[in-house]
C-alpha cells in the first residue's frame, strides 16, 4: 500500500471524473491520499474536508476506494486575504478528526504575489493555531530560482515560532538541497518527494534523496500539476504516485514495496494514525 501525501482533490480539474480517479488510485495500490485544502481563495480551504466525507462514507459502504485525510490552510499568494474570519475558519476546520494537518503554508518568493512580508505574517499566524490545535504543518517554500531567500526566512521564522510545538511537519514538493533537507529533518520534519523527482534535469534532487534516511521519506503527486515520466504535461492523479515511489525504490536501490513500507509508516507516524489506515 503507499499513501500519496499531497493532493489537491478539490480542483476542478477532477469535477467530471473524481469518484473513478480515486478508484484508479485504489486499484493502483494507494491505500490513503491526504487532501489539501486550500481552495482557490482562503475561504475555499473547506472543500478537502467536504470532499474527505463524501467519499469515506462510500469507502464505508463498500465502494473501493482510498481512504481520505484533509487538511486546511492559506496558500502563501493568499495570505492578503487572511483575516479574523479566515482564522477562526481555519481554527475551527483543524478542530474537525478528519482534518490532521494545517497546510499547505509556507513561503513562495518565486512568483509575483503576495508581498513577502505579508506571507511571513500569514505564515506566524497560522502556525500558532496549529499548534494549538495539535496539528502537524505541511510546507511550500519556493525561492527565486539560484537563491535562498525563501528558505532563510522559513527556517528562521520555523525556529522561532514552530521548534517549540514539537509536531514536525512534511516539507511539500521538496525542491532544495541536502542542508536544507538536514535542517528541516532537524526541526522534525519528513521531506516529500513529487513527480519531479522523475524529471531527466532533477539529477540534483535525486542525488538528495540518495542521502536522506528512510525513515525520512515520504512520496505525493501534489496533483493535479507535477505529473511524473512519463506522463508529464497530464492532468497528475494519486494512482500515479507511485511511479515517484518506484524511482525513490531506485534511487535508494530498494524495492517498491520497501519504499511503499517505509513511507506508509513514516506518514502514520507524523499524523499519529492507526495501522489500519488505508483499510
Amino acid at each position: 500500500m503507499l499513501i500519496d501525501s499531497h493532493a489537491h482533490l478539490d480542483s476542478e480539474r477532477y469535477a467530471d471524473d473524481r469518484a473513478a480517479m480515486l478508484a484508479r488510485a485504489w486499484e493502483a495500490g494507494i491505500g490513503a491520499v491526504l487532501a489539501i485544502g486550500i481552495g482557490e481563495h482562503a475561504g475555499g480551504m473547506h472543500r478537502a474536508l467536504d470532499i474527505c466525507r463524501q467519499f469515506n462514507g462510500l469507502k464505508e459502504s463498500g465502494a473501493g476506494l482510498p481512504r481520505l485525510y484533509a487538511s486546511a490552510g492559506v496558500y502563501p499568494h493568499n495570505s492578503p486575504e487572511i483575516d479574523a474570519t479566515v482564522l477562526a475558519q481555519l481554527d475551527s476546520l483543524l478542530a474537525e478528526p478528519e482534518v490532521i494537518a494545517c497546510g499547505e503554508i509556507g513561503l513562495d518568493y518565486y512568483h509575483e504575489g503576495a508581498p513577502h512580508a505579508v506571507q511571513r505574517q500569514g505564515l506566524v499566524s497560522q502556525l500558532e493555531i496549529a499548534a494549538d490545535r495539535r496539528r502537524p504543518i505541511l510546507i511550500h517554500c519556493r525561492p527565486k530560482d539560484g537563491e535562498t531567500d525563501a528558505w532563510d526566512d522559513l527556517f528562521e521564522i520555523l525556529e522561532t515560532h514552530w521548534r517549540s510545538a514539537g509536531l514536525g511537519g512534511v516539507m511539500h514538493c521538496f525542491g532544495g538541497s541536502y542542508d536544507q533537507a538536514c535542517r528541516s529533518l532537524d526541526l522534525g520534519f519528513l521531506i516529500s518527494f513529487a513527480g519531479n523527482l522523475t524529471y531527466p534535469k532533477a539529477q540534483p534532487l535525486r542525488d538528495v534523496a540518495a542521502r536522506l534516511p528512510l525513515d525520512a521519506l515520504l512520496v505525493e503527486t501534489d496533483a493535479p500539476w507535477l505529473a511524473p515520466a512519463p506522463h508529464r504535461g497530464q492532468r497528475n492523479e494519486p494512482a500515479w504516485v507511485a511511479r515517484t515511489a518506484q524511482t525513490l525504490a531506485e534511487i535508494k536501490g530498494l524495492e517498491s514495496q520497501e519504499i511503499a513500507t517505509a513511507t506508509t509508516k513514516n506518514f502514520r507516524r507524523l499524523f499519529q494514525l492507526t495501522p489500519d489506515v488505508g483499510n
